[in-house]
């Protein structure tokens, strides 16, 4: 199986990717928003997806939108094939498209929202938080592309203030402050045994 950074190569798959999506909402009979082979594509020729192939079949797919000046990121359209399903494949791909967006939007808040408990577990293990909707975008832009979700009629009453999804947040300050932090234990406590081995050789 090979997970890899889309281009214009993968064009072709752009079709079997929106039937999938479109297809899973059916099933799932929860809140996916449907993409065009169109839209699709724009996502491949700008770099900004990741895509599984078995061969020359496709298996997976995942791609990046960019909001708010590039101050928010969002992991979107997370589809794993039926073929391919319970193989442990949609967390791969979910990793991939995770490093990706921390690798081209470094300062960027990564956010997702989703009906899914699978993805939230996915998410949590990356270090997302569960959020309220106002702490995600508010780029008007980005709250359009739920217009083709059944539970749009929701947001909409709600004033975007909730849906039947979660939104989760991954916010690159909070994790370097999180790692100074680790970094700060491990070094005093790699302080403290190097005291008490002196202690102990004083003491000899």
């Amino acid at each position: 199986m090979k997970i890899e950074v889309a281009n214009e190569s993968h064009i072709k798959y752009a079709q079997i990717i929106s039937d999938t999506i479109t297809e899973s909402a059916k099933v799932r009979g929860t809140g996916i928003a449907q993409r065009s082979p169109e839209y699709i594509i724009q996502r491949l020729q700008n770099g900004n997806a990741i895509i599984a192939l078995e061969g020359d079949v496709f298996a997976g797919f995942c791609y990046i939108e960019v909001w708010g000046n590039k101050n928010f990121v969002a992991n979107s359209g997370l589809i794993v094939h039926p073929d391919f399903r319970n193989q442990g494949l949609a967390k791969k791909i979910k990793k991939a498209i995770f490093e990706l967006s921390k690798q081209k939007f470094p300062d960027a808040k990564i956010f997702g929202i989703t009906t899914g408990l699978a993805v939230m577990k996915m998410n949590y293990e990356l270090g997302y938080k569960p959020v309220t909707f106002s702490e995600l975008t508010d780029d008007p832009d980005f709250w359009k592309g739920c217009q083709t979700c059944k539970n749009f009629d929701i947001l909409t009453r709600t004033e975007r203030k909730m849906c039947l999804c979660t939104g989760m947040l991954h916010d690159p300050k909070e994790e370097k402050k999180n790692a100074k932090k680790i970094n700060g234990k491990a070094f005093k406590r790699l302080k403290e045994m190097k005291q008490n081995l002196f202690l102990k050789k004083k003491t000899k």
